[in-house]
């Protein structure tokens, strides 16, 4: 494999650089031409310039394409690979300017596509307001993970409180494989999810709530967590919320016996897809949040979401003052002094 020393910069770089040496100046022979090969002039010097901005080994060979119409006025595309020891790179594109004075890389985004649309919340059981909301926020959860249960706890009360009926909020799967009851707490909730979505977020707020006395056992607190205990614990209080919310119990129970896993693989998948490698991981309007942050950044980001909808947000927030301890009461000396 050829090997480019110190030529990221400049493949990653969106820069113009000139193409000209001291030597000599483009003329109007050294014009591009779409479909017609650079002329030796021009062609000499954007070897100068790549030998001098990649580093290249002294006995590579540059091969200069021959220009091709672009999407950008006054440019061409040019296409150059490199040869070393019988080793060719992939094609580097690049532009080229009509006059032959200018060679430019930068790299094209398609920003055309609504990035709220970039999660679907299709089957999702959700909080907040309905799914045309404004904002629509997509949370990838792993219910083991301590830091998904203070986001859970502290944040999204707040969100909702603040927002009402104008944030949409829908969870998604990512159990972390290092979590060894997390595949499991995340296949039973989806079991009660597909008969009541209620259940389910009772469910979602008892396990984050309770997430570090899952796995231990009852009669000695003690003893060490097992995922034996743990799995017994997930199972009964995934049926006795169903029980609470009057579902066919027998078909609940059979989803759990049965352990899917395929719909949450699909969602970690989703989730790598997305850039997600670690919990808790945000998605608001499609731009994208990791981790446990504070709530004013989450509300500068849903309320600039909610200007790009034409949707006045609320009043700045202001955090709450901390509660001033009481003062410590005077006790008289027994001189009385």
């Amino acid at each position: 494999m050829l090997k480019l020393r110190n030529f990221a910069p400049l493949l990653l770089a969106a820069t113009l650089a000139s193409v000209g040496c001291h030597a000599q100046v483009p003329s109007a022979a050294d014009t591009v031409t779409p479909g017609k090969p650079l002329s030796l002039n021009t062609s000499r010097r954007v070897e100068v310039l790549l030998r001098q901005k990649a580093d290249l080994p002294p006995n590579s060979t540059i091969n200069v394409g021959v220009p091709t119409a672009s999407e950008l006025p006054g440019y061409s595309a040019l296409s150059i690979t490199f040869t070393n020891e019988g080793n060719t790179s992939r094609p580097i594109n690049f532009l080229v300017s009509a006059d032959g004075k200018t060679l430019a890389q930068f790299t094209k985004f398609d920003i055309s596509k609504d990035p709220r649309n970039l999660v679907s919340a299709e089957g999702r059981p959700s909080r907040g307001g309905p799914d045309t909301a404004p904002v629509f926020i997509v949370g990838f959860d792993d219910l083991e993970c301590p830091y998904c249960a203070r986001l859970h706890a502290s944040i999204f009360p707040l969100i909702t409180e603040r927002y009402g009926d104008k944030v949409h909020i829908v969870y998604k799967d990512f159990p972390i494989e290092q979590h060894p009851w997390a595949m499991r707490a995340a296949v039973d909730v989806n079991c009660l999810a597909a008969q009541s979505p209620t259940g389910y977020w009772n469910e979602i707020d008892y396990i984050h709530a309770h997430a570090s006395d899952i796995g231990a056992n009852p009669a000695d607190a003690k003893a060490e967590k097992t995922l034996a205990s743990a799995t017994a614990q997930l199972d009964k209080i995934t049926l006795d919320q169903g029980a609470a919310q009057k579902v066919d119990a027998a078909k609940l129970s059979a989803c759990i016996a049965k352990q899917d896993t395929t719909t949450i693989e699909a969602s970690r998948k989703l989730g790598e897809s997305l850039g997600v490698g670690a919990t808790p991981s945000l998605f608001i309007n499609g731009a994208k949040v990791d981790g446990a942050v504070p709530v004013e950044f989450i509300f500068n980001i849903i309320d600039n979401a909610l200007r790009a909808q034409n949707v006045t947000p609320p009043a700045p927030y202001v955090p709450p003052t901390p509660p001033v301890p009481p003062a410590k009461p005077v006790v008289a000396s027994p001189t009385g002094k």
